[in-house]
């Protein structure tokens, strides 16, 4: 006769699952939150606290008396170098930056990934590789050639040359996740839309676009974090009226004049990384779902 073991309770369950194992899991997840959030929690205390009581050196401690003066300072009157209107200019500089390549960088990438996976191009394999072998080579080796090139050309540097080497920077990564996404698609909708007498725009506007609304969020995301985020491009091609917001962020840092003005320097920082993080936390599920999506084939 076969006697039943009597199942476990629930907090017993709990506890036989709780192996080394996991509780090294959750010490890492753990240790790897606060290596990120501490930085960022000193940063926004500092940034809250007057000088009199950063000098007390006591740099975890919430402000006794918090107060957002040190972020209008740094919007609005921080010193870059000899003028001293804050970091604003060097926001909307970002934002007339940022948007055109954005834009012309999808469009130009998603439409050189549906051409490489679904019509049959001449040498589409021979570029696809030198596409993804240029994507792996440091950009810092391509800066001198490419100022010898613009100062030929007579763009030298301005708006349009640092819109043109986003654009082109960003080229192969659009290209890589368009093409695999596109490659994913069941081909029957492509052979469908042929036989309905569709041109290549078509199928690309009406039909590809639409559906691909996942991995364009994934490519806004990383365009809009890369070309941000970026200092030594837009510092060597977009020319003095035109230097984005890292740039001016730098300036703010190294110019300071007598005492050292820690929370203006911490204010304009999380200034800075403000708009990347508002895209990549309000559309995180869109990221997850893009990835995972462009990942099927490649």
């Amino acid at each position: 006769m076969t006697v039943l073991a009597e199942p476990l309770p629930a907090a017993r369950r709990r506890r036989a699952r709780m192996t080394p194992a996991r509780w090294g899991l959750y010490a890492f997840i753990l240790i790897s939150a606060l290596y990120f959030l501490l930085p960022l929690y000193v940063m926004v205390v500092t940034s809250l606290k007057p000088m009199a009581e950063i000098r007390q050196g006591n740099l975890l401690a919430l402000p006794v008396s918090p107060s957002i003066d040190a972020w209008v300072t740094a919007w609005a009157s921080a010193c870059t170098g000899l003028t001293c209107q804050g970091i604003k200019v060097g926001f909307f500089n970002s934002v007339r930056i940022l948007l055109p390549s954005v834009f012309i960088s999808i469009l130009v990438g998603s439409l050189t990934g549906y051409a490489l996976s679904l019509w049959r191009v001449r040498g589409a394999s021979i570029l696809f590789g030198a596409m993804m072998v240029v994507a792996f080579i440091p950009y810092q080796l391509f800066i001198y050639p490419l100022v010898r090139v613009f100062a030929f050309t007579g763009l030298g540097q301005s708006l349009l040359t640092i819109v043109i080497i986003h654009t082109i920077f960003g080229l192969p990564t659009m290209t890589l996740l368009f093409r695999n996404y596109f490659t994913s698609l069941p081909p029957e909708l492509f052979k469908a839309a042929r036989v309905d007498g569709a041109g290549f725009y078509q199928i690309y506007a009406r039909i590809m676009m639409p559906m691909a609304t996942p991995m364009i969020v994934v490519a806004v995301i990383l365009q809009t974090t890369g070309i941000w985020n970026d200092f030594i491009l837009g510092l060597v091609f977009a020319g003095r009226d035109n230097l984005p917001m890292t740039v001016q962020l730098n300036n703010i840092v190294n110019s300071t004049q007598g005492e050292r003005a820690y929370n203006v320097d911490m204010a304009a920082t999380l200034l800075t990384a403000l708009l990347p993080l508002l895209v990549y936390f309000g559309s995180g599920r869109w990221f997850v779902r893009g990835i995972a999506a462009g990942a099927v084939k490649g």
